[in-house]
């Protein structure tokens, strides 16, 4: 699978100082930020975690191990239900299938979709966060007026023809990196002769910690890698209350941003287990057993200060979760286009991750390809070693972002 990859950590003052957090915890007469829960359907919210985790599975098994790995299931989730409002027949049923919405008609999967562009960006008026959906067609190929309109008003998306040569290509790159905060720069290495369309879905993610690390205790420490080296990283450092659990192979602790809304879940392996182990034994019925049945304490937690940008071709990942038919020439998108035999090319993600003491900066961009033929005292949990983490949102029970970090590099 290609794929780009490159880690660097931001420069900073590492100072040694007392462990602690800032104090950026409300009086006792403050009134708390009001909270907006999100809703959608259980069964939908169930899916689309199953999705997540199956995805994380499978596309572990196409990565290098070695290596760090960050995507966002949900803008994946979004980009393939834009796909599917124009497939029909077995290549819709392999799509609905991957994405665990055997059963959900697509009404109800589109109002979820509608419900969740609308809703998560306003949940948390401290969280910035931004979902945007755009379809780029060459100008000469005709899309149904019937998908336009469902991917505008289920997807608030953007529908733009375009003569595909150097200045589209330009084009539609500026529009993730607008809707990125110019975190991801380029989406679309070439157009070839044969791509008629392009859906796109971005997702921007911005959220300051609810309780911060102090920059003054941020220090060098020793990042142990699984081959038996190690390397320097800068550890950032908080001592707060904190959702956390042990199990046996693992330990996790919840960071909150803002007003608890929005939450990482760092996993960290415990003894012999490594974070590809762990990963692949951790499910969605574990996420649930984490978000129902954990506890909050005071603890310690380390955590390093980096920055990531993540990129991966996505087609063999889905393949193996049972999207095929869409790749191949007996692809049915005739909801597209009733007369243009069309496939998918591709389907890639650009992600980026950015942590530091005051919170996260995370950004993703989907891009689905359409051709036509021939057209202390405390406990401590410390990420000093390979570790997860998952960015979810409460009241939707919608994972955002996941990944692993096997090598966060100083600069």
């Amino acid at each position: 699978m290609n794929k780009i990859l490159k880690s660097l950590l931001i420069p900073g003052v590492v100072a040694s100082a007392m462990i602690g957090c800032t104090n950026d915890n409300p009086g006792p007469d403050s009134v708390p930020d009001p909270v907006y829960p999100v809703q959608i359907p259980a069964r939908i919210s169930a899916g689309t975690n199953e999705f997540a985790f199956n995805f994380l599975h499978t596309l572990q098994q196409t990565e290098a191990p070695e290596e760090n790995l960050f995507v966002s299931p949900l803008s994946l989730h979004m980009a393939l239900g834009m796909l599917l409002n124009g497939a029909e027949q077995e290549t819709a049923d392999e799509i609905l299938k991957a994405l665990e919405m055997e059963g959900v008609s697509l009404v109800d999967l589109n109002n979820a979709y509608k419900t969740l562009i609308n809703d998560l960006p306003v949940a948390d008026s401290k969280v910035k966060l931004g979902l945007a959906n755009s379809l780029w067609y060459r100008s000469d190929f005709a899309v149904k007026p019937d998908f336009q309109s469902v991917l505008k008003n289920s997807f608030n998306a953007e529908a733009t023809g375009l003569p595909f040569d150097n200045a589209a290509k330009d084009k539609i790159n500026q529009w993730a990196s607008d809707k990125t905060n110019g975190k991801i720069k380029k989406v679309i290495e070439e157009i070839k002769p044969e791509h008629v369309m392009f859906l796109l879905n971005a997702l921007y993610f911005k959220g300051d910690w609810k309780y911060q690390f102090d920059a003054k205790n941020t220090r060098d420490e020793t990042f142990k890698l699984e081959n038996g080296s190690s390397k320097s990283v800068k550890m950032m450092y908080a001592k707060s209350s904190f959702k956390n659990f042990s199990a046996a192979s693992y330990d996790m602790v919840q960071l909150p941003y803002s007003n608890g809304q929005f939450n990482m879940t760092l996993l960290v392996p415990k003894g012999e287990n490594t974070v590809n182990k762990m990963l692949a034994d951790f499910n969605s019925s574990d996420w649930e057993k984490l978000r129902n049945g954990t506890s909050e304490s005071k603890i310690e937690v380390g955590l390093p200060r980096f920055t990531l940008e993540y990129s991966a071709q996505l087609k063999a990942t889905l393949e193996k979760m049972g999207i095929q038919k869409a790749f191949t020439s007996a692809a049915e998108l005739g909801k597209i286009n009733p007369t243009a035999d069309l496939f998918v090319d591709f389907v890639k993600q650009d992600t980026y991750l950015g942590i530091d003491e005051k919170g996260t900066e995370a950004a993703a961009v989907t891009s689905i390809g359409v051709g036509a033929t021939s057209a202390g005292p405390n406990p401590r949990i410390i990420c000093d070693r390979p570790f997860a983490l998952i960015i979810s949102e409460n009241t939707s029970n919608t994972i955002l972002f996941m990944g692993r970090i096997k090598s966060p590099e100083s600069k």
